[in-house]
Formats: C-alpha cells, structure tokens, sequence
C-alpha cells in the first residue's frame, strides 16, 4: 500500500489533471474525492478520459473522509480552502492550489480577493532559491498562480543578478479557457472565444498581480511594481508570458542566457530554450514543463522573456504534485513529465 492522496474540488479542471497525474503515480494512491454540488456523481461524468475511475463517485466535502488521507490537495475556488482546513487536523498535510495563503500582505489580499486574510503558508514553486528545502520541511504549501509562476520563473533570476530595474516591468501574459475554470459563463462559450483574442482584467486588477510582485520583491530585495495584462486565447490549456524589463546598462543576451542557464542548471522541469528559438504553449502541453527565452532588445534598451508553461500542469496540478513529492519524502519528479503532447 503506498501513501494516500485526497482531493476536495475534484470535479474541476484542475482536480481532473491532479487526478490523471496520481493515476500514473506508482507512489500514491487515490483516498476520497470530495467535489460539492457534484457529489454522488460518477467521476467519469465529469472527466470521460480518466476510465481507471469509472467505479468511483465524488463525495460531498467530508473532512473527516479527506483527513484519512496522508496528503490532501486542495483544487477549490479562491476563498474557500480556508473554512475547509480550520476542520482539518493540524498536523495533515496539505497543498492548497487556491490563493487563500499565498500572499504575505493582509491588505493586498482584501484589494484583490476581498474578506479576512486567512494566513501565510510556504510558497511552492520550487525553483525559487531556498524555495525547495522550505517546501521539504512544511506541512501546508500554497501552490503558486499560473501567471505568478510564469513570471517568477522568468524575471527572479535576473532580477536577482541585477541585469533588469524592479521598477519598470511589464507581463503580458495569455491564457488558454482551462484558467477560468468549469464553470459556464458567457464570455467562455466557444462561438465567443473560437477565433478570437481578448485582454481581460487589465489595468493592475488581475490577483495575480500581488502574488507576481510579492515573488519578484524577494528575488529582487528591493519593491517591485509592475503592469500586467491578461489575454484569453482560444486554446484550451497553456500560458505565454512575455516580461519586458528595462536593461541595466551593457547588458546583452548572452548575460542574459548566461544567468537563467545558471539559476536552472539541474532543474528538472525548467529548460531555456536553444538561442533564437522561443517557448510555445503546446510543448508544454500535458506536461510539468516550463521553457524560457530571453532577448536584449538594445534597440528600446529592455530584456525580453518568453516563458511557456501548461496552466493545469506546471501552473496547477503538476505543480502541486511536485510540492506534495517534496512534502512526502518521494521523488521530485515522480508521476511527472516534460514531454509535451503534439501536434
């Protein structure tokens, strides 16, 4: 028998993913898939593709039945993980891929999200210096963002070494439908989306903005502003980020690709792509993958960094995966790849 894992909000796109993933984990077993106003429900109904579970029925957000699990993953909407681990034992481990406990700063979690802030848990985007060996050592992680992930891995490393200024950072980043969520809603219907590109939540309002800026504040050690613009695609899955920042002076691109070659070296999920060859969402498809480039632009005396990543793989449940790995004492990169699906 080996250890179990248990879901609340499995019906969603992201607890399907956790759910394909755990499939193919010879480490873990699947405990109790709580899923609200789909209990009852076959699992099956909701993700067809995942036929090892056809037996299997979401139940209603029992804590008890999650904590007999050794881990639960938390896959709920922001704002709801913390009423559901307040019933949870202390000491059970727990991977929250809600925004509940990102965020340091109570203030920006009112502005952006709203209601009482409901704590600080350790950040799990491994990559991040120190980041990995904290993650070791917790019982509550806060998975990171899809965009926050994206930009961080991106813009840290540079911004650590001192090749870009903290004060003048623009993402714009696009998203495929998955990010939204399940949920049905007019603007995600596919006559609207199909052929179509759109900025959403522009002007500093998206919440990823705070968790962006928290992540580059520590990687930079001096405050960060920037300007993010969201984009919807019609894609299903995946992110592309592109960070523009403004170039210290004579810095080139091989400065640049030297450092991020640097700061990656080893990692197994994170990879820069060949010079003059930029990341594309659907090498990442299906997978824990990031891929980096990054340009000098001298002419408009900015850097350039491109980073694709699966919004539901390293941006959710991948990534989640990869902390629960960490939080369990297993491989890091156990039921886990890079090979994306194509074409």
């Amino acid at each position: 028998m080996g250890l179990t894992v248990s879901i609340a909000g499995a019906s969603g796109y992201a607890g399907g993913e956790l759910l394909r993933l755990l499939l193919g984990h010879a480490g873990l077993e699947i405990g109790a898939l709580a899923a609200g106003a789909s209990a009852g429900q076959p699992v099956t109904a909701l993700h067809p593709s995942l036929l090892p579970l056809a037996d299997r029925m979401f139940t209603t957000t029992d804590p008890r039945l999650l904590a007999e699990a050794d881990l639960v993953l938390l896959a709920l909407p922001h704002g709801e993980s913390a009423a559901l681990v307040a019933q949870l034992p202390a000491d059970l481990l727990v991977v929250d891929l809600g925004a509940d406990f990102r965020l340091a700063d109570a203030a920006q979690w009112a502005a952006y999200y709203g209601g009482p802030h409901a704590g600080t848990w350790t950040y799990g985007l491994p990559e991040l210096p120190g980041a990995r060996a904290a993650i070791t050592a917790s019982t509550r992680v806060a998975n990171p963002g899809c965009y926050a992930t994206s930009v961080a891995l991106g813009l840290a490393p540079l911004l650590a070494a001192g090749l870009v200024s903290a004060d003048d950072i623009v993402v714009v980043g696009a998203s495929g439908t998955s990010g939204a969520g399940r949920k049905a809603t007019d603007g995600l219907l596919a006559s609207n989306v199909s052929g179509a590109v759109s900025p959403y939540k522009a002007g500093g309002v998206h919440q990823h903005t705070p968790e962006m800026e928290q992540a580059l504040t520590a990687a930079a050690g001096v405050p960060v502003t920037l300007s993010f613009t969201p984009l919807l695609v019609p894609m299903p899955r995946g992110i592309l980020s592109t960070c523009t920042a403004r170039l210290a002076d004579g810095v080139s691109t091989t400065d640049l690709r030297t450092v991020l070659a640097a700061a990656y070296d080893g990692e197994p999920f994170v990879h820069l792509a060949a010079e003059g060859s930029w990341p594309t969402t659907k090498a990442t498809a299906g997978s824990n993958a990031a891929v980096l480039q990054a340009a000098a632009d001298t002419h408009a005396g900015r850097a350039v960094v491109t980073v694709a990543i699966d919004n539901l793989g390293k941006g959710a449940a991948g990534q989640a995966l990869q902390n629960a790995n960490l939080v369990l004492g297993l491989p890091e990169t156990a039921g886990l790849s890079t090979i994306g699906l194509a074409p």
